[in-house]
Parts: C-alpha cells; sequence; structure tokens
C-alpha cells in the first residue's frame, strides 16, 4: 500500500533537526503533500537537505514543530525554535505521531505495539517485530530503531506497526495510542534531559496515555521504580502483564542471540504483545528460536580458539553492561567514554568475573578510580585501537576460555558518532586480530 500524495494536503510544518529522523520525517511529509521547510544548525545537515526548502522556522501557520527526539524543548538547553513554537501555540510533535496520524488518515486500521525502557527495548522491538512475520502478520519496525517512524510503509487493517519508543520521543505525542505497550525496566538515564528521576520515569509513563479496554499493558518487575509504574496503572483501562528475568522462558534454550537472564525478560515481554496481537503460540515458539539478534547488543563478532570477541556497544549505562557481565565467567572487559550518572559502582559485584579493565575514553579516570577502590587490575589505553590490541595480546597470553567484551557502561559521543560507529570499529579491530597471519 502506498501513502497518498495528497494526504497531508494543506498542512504545513517546519522539521528542526535533519539527521537520521528528521530528514527522512521531511522527505515522506513533502510526499504526502505537506508544506515542509526545514532546518538544522549544522551547516553540512542543511546541505543534505536537497530538494527541500530550509530555512529558520516562522511559526506563524504551522499545524506542527516536528522536532528531532535529540534536541530538548524545555529546560535551560531548550531549542530557540521550540520555545517559539511554545509562545506560538504550535504543538510539538514526535514524527511517529505524525506516523498515526497517516494511517488514520489513510483509514487503516492498523495497530500499533510501543516499546520502552532503559535498557533492552531494541532487542524486544526486533523480537517481536521478527515474531509476527513468522506469524504472517504484516509488520513495520522501527521509531528509535531503524528505520525512522514516518519512512515506514502504510500497512493494512491487519498490520502492526512496532515502534521502540525513547522518552525524548514519547513526551511528544498527542493522539498516538499503542493497543500493545511495554515499558520493560527503569535505572538512572538521560536525567540532564528530564532534570531527575522523577522526570524521566513521567516521560517513560506516556508509552500508557490513551490506552483503552482490551489494550494490553506490560511492565517489567525486576526494579522498585517499575513496580511503583504498576501500581499506578492499577484501575487503567488496559490489561496488566508484569515481566521479569526471574520467570524463565524454556524456549529462550535453543535461542543462541538471546543469551543471559535479562532476555528472557524481552522474551516475556515480546511474548505477551505478540499473542496479544495474534500471533499463534507456535509463532511465538518459533520466532524466539529463530531470532537472529541486533548488532551491538552481546554481538559474537570474531573467535580464534578459545578466545572470542563479543561487542556490546549498545550498553551505555551500567544496569546493561550488567546484563553482559553476568554472562561470562573471564572477562578482558573494555569499557568508558562518557560516564552516566554514578559511573561503574553498580557493577561492583561482578569485577571477580573480569581479568583486567582496559580503559578508553574521557571519562577513563573516573571509572579508573573505582577500579583502584576495589583493587581491579586496570590501565587506561586512550583509544579503542590501543585497548584491543592489548586485549588481544592479554587473551593469547591467557591461553584459557577467555571474552574480550566491549561493554563501555558509556556513552560513545567523545570519540565517535554513537555506540554503532563504536561497535563497527570494534568488529573491525577483532576481526583484523583473529585474522593475523602467522598466529
Amino acid at each position: 500500500m502506498n501513502w497518498s500524495s495528497t494526504l497531508f494536503a494543506g498542512k504545513r510544518f517546519a522539521v528542526v533537526g535533519l539527521g537520521r529522523n528528521g530528514l527522512p520525517a521531511a522527505r515522506a511529509l513533502v510526499a504526502m503533500g505537506a508544506g515542509v521547510t526545514v532546518w538544522d544548525d549544522t551547516p553540512a545537515a542543511r546541505d543534505a537537505a536537497s530538494g527541500l526548502v530550509v530555512a529558520e522556522p516562522v511559526m506563524i501557520g504551522l499545524d506542527a514543530l516536528v522536532l528531532s527526539p535529540g534536541i530538548p524543548h524545555y529546560g535551560p538547553d531548550a531549542h530557540p525554535a521550540a520555545l517559539a513554537a511554545i509562545a506560538a501555540g504550535v504543538p510539538i510533535w514526535s514524527d511517529a505521531e505524525l506516523l498515526f496520524q497517516a494511517v488514520r488518515a489513510s483509514s487503516s486500521k492498523a495497530r500499533f505495539a510501543g516499546i520502552t525502557g532503559t535498557n533492552g527495548k531494541s532487542t524486544t522491538t526486533a523480537l517481536l517485530a521478527h515474531i509476527l512475520d513468522i506469524a504472517g502478520i504484516p509488520v513495520a519496525a522501527g521509531g528509535n530503531l531503524g528505520t525512522a517512524a514516518l519512512a515506514l510503509p502504510l500497512l493494512p487493517d491487519t498490520g502492526v506497526y512496532v515502534l521502540e519508543m525513547s522518552s525524548y520521543m514519547l513526551e511528544r505525542l498527542a493522539t498516538l495510542r499503542f493497543g500493545a505497550a511495554a515499558m520493560l525496566n527503569l535505572s538512572p538515564d538521560h536525567l540532564d534531559r528530564h532534570g531527575d528521576m522523577a522526570g524521566y520515569i513521567a516521560a517513560k509513563r506516556h508509552v500508557f496515555d490513551r490506552q483503552r479496554t482490551g489494550d494490553l499493558a506490560v511492565v517489567g518487575a525486576d526494579d522498585a521504580a517499575s513496580r511503583a509504574m504498576v501500581e499506578s496503572l492499577r484501575g487503567a483501562p488496559a490489561k496488566i502483564v508484569t515481566v521479569s528475568e526471574h520467570a524463565g522462558i524454556a524456549a529462550l534454550a535453543g535461542a543462541a542471540a538471546l543469551p543471559g537472564a535479562h532476555n528472557a525478560q524481552n522474551a516475556a515481554a515480546a511474548t505477551a504483545m505478540a499473542l496479544h496481537l495474534g500471533a499463534p503460540r507456535a509463532a511465538v515458539a518459533e520466532g524466539i528460536r529463530s531470532y537472529p539478534g541486533l548488532p551491538h547488543r552481546q554481538e559474537l563478532v570474531a573467535r580464534r580458539g578459545r578466545i572470542r570477541f563479543v561487542n556490546d556497544s549498545k550498553a551505555t549505562n551500567a544496569d546493561s553492561t550488567a546484563r553482559a557481565l553476568i554472562c561470562y565467567d573471564r572477562i578482558l572487559w573494555i569499557a568508558g567514554g562518557m560516564a552516566k550518572e554514578g559511573g561503574i559502582t553498580p557493577l561492583v559485584e561482578f569485577f571477580p568475573r573480569v581479568v583486567e579493565t582496559l580503559l578508553i575514553g574521557r571519562d577513563a579516570p573516573v571509572l579508573a578510580a573505582t577500579l583502584a577502590a576495589y583493587g581491579q587490575p586496570h590501565r587506561n589505553l586512550g583509544t579503542l585501537e590501543a585497548a584491543v590490541a592489548e586485549a588481544w595480546r592479554l587473551a593469547k597470553r591467557d591461553g584459557g576460555e577467555i571474552v574480550v567484551l566491549l561493554s563501555p557502561a558509556c556513552a560513545s559521543w567523545d570519540q565517535f558518532s554513537g555506540f554503532d560507529q563504536r561497535g563497527d570499529r570494534f568488529r573491525t579491530l577483532a576481526q583484523a586480530c583473529v585474522m593475523e597471519v602467522g598466529e
């Protein structure tokens, strides 16, 4: 099915932020007949907007400002365009909101499944989409993962949009209703944007807004903040299902791409949502078994004898890294970058699994102080290139079963454009190691 070229005829939008999300959204809106102006504070991004009207946004006559998720619309760092929109009474939306409006304006009754949480949302999103595809249900997945929401195709009435939703995206919804919604877990993240943990939790809770009787709300039960959210949803019209890492999923025994107890929770959430959306149990089991996994999430990228290289670059906070550290008995751990609040102190219980920690990035000294306080062997290598080379040397000298694990527990922006570039570089370096001539 194709979008109508007159779907948004007569509507006017400004799109600010022309990255992975904004530029596809702008082009989709133009293709749907809307009047669109685009802007980015970076000249190179403006240059990439060929064929679009590039101009600083004027709010008069706008139906909405579409603001890239990473650009704040409140607080001390709020973008001037957002402040102007608020002053003019112009709504600020994410492209997921516009996808919902476009689907309904096209008279499609396709359903929406939304998945959020501090960790595990990408895996759960991809797994649910995989299960629905196995079940023969028309599906399109994207949002914060992969394809921008408004770049997804129009689905028929029987279809399902599976959207990974960041806290930033959830704050900018007006009408979107998720017939199946999941909030997996909560740990401190993006507090610089939301102000404090309460603000972050409030943003995540928006995934359940506007749910009705017959809808499904899936909530994690393994942390206090998530359990409190379960209680706050009592009395709401949607059916509530709780999921836990500790429940266990028998089908995971044959699922090589879903290691660790945390994936039991991810699989339980995907299972509950898939069944609610009409997938038969046999398709759920087959989908879990055949799920291929995602890059940068405990991705085995190279192996030589008893040495494995595992790319877990998506682990940008301590809670996510904990889920990797618990999976392996002997680890050469590559960590560092831009540390989150609390650093790696929450990971102390896993230090006995780590043979040595090789630090990289801006906040390596901060992490080193924690490691030193607990007598944990470590050294600051500065760059990923140096850390991988040293890990390879140490692993060969060790001679035993050992995992070289990139699970940084930190954001990547000090040295890379994102966790994906960091993970791609690790993969290239690791594969070069195991292909060394004469080894």
